[in-house]
């Protein structure tokens, strides 16, 4: 692990995207986390409408954090697990001091709905705030380009992709590795003790 994933953050919120393979994968990290992980997680598994509850209770059952299917207009709090719900693109949106969580209907963007790059991009208009941005095994290209709306708005910002080694499918984090813009590539197995070590500084 680099130096640069070493550093505590305040004020952070974790992103996470994946496609094929991602359940098992998020499973993985999710179990790898302390109960006093001190950052809201929001995730978007590619996964049909219907499909996504049943997952969000499963990681629930199987890991020390809260994980729930998103809501609407919730507030986002640390140590939660949000899980966009399939056929509703994600977004955060900060009012005041708080993010709140906006879902919506839009059209699909670039064949997803949900879509890590609309995650992203959103993360990315967020203020005074820490951005980490994850992306697992998955086909395509679902990310990269929000990825690099994050890094232009905040040249800070953390982004790690899964190891070729782990991945079920390289598509997603080999195109986000291919942007250039990746502060490390991290083997799933190390990708929950990674973002312990940034969050909670341990």
């Amino acid at each position: 692990m680099s130096d640069g994933l070493k550093r505590r953050v305040n004020n952070s919120i974790v992103a996470i995207g994946t496609s094929t393979g991602g359940p098992r994968a998020l499973q993985r990290i999710l179990q790898d986390l302390p109960e006093d992980f001190f950052a809201p997680i929001v995730i978007v598994q590619h996964m049909p409408k219907g499909f996504t509850k049943s997952l969000a209770e499963r990681l629930n059952n199987n890991c020390r954090l809260r994980v729930n299917e998103a809501v609407h207009g919730e507030v986002i709090d640390p140590g939660n697990v949000y899980l966009a719900p399939g056929g509703f693109h994600m977004k955060l949106k900060r009012v005041g001091t708080k993010t709140f969580i906006e879902l919506t209907k839009e059209a699909l963007y670039m064949g997803h709905r949900p879509s890590v790059n609309l995650l992203f991009q959103s993360l990315a208009e967020l203020p005074y705030t820490e951005k980490i941005a994850v992306v697992l095994t998955g086909m395509g290209k679902d990310g990269a380009e929000g990825i690099a709306q994050i890094k232009e708005r905040d040249t800070n910002a953390i982004i790690i992709a899964e190891s070729k080694k782990s991945a079920v499918i390289d598509g997603m984090p080999k195109a986000a590795i291919d942007t250039g813009l990746t502060t490390d590539i991290i083997h799933l197995h190390d990708i929950g003790t990674s973002l312990t070590k940034i969050i909670n500084g341990r």
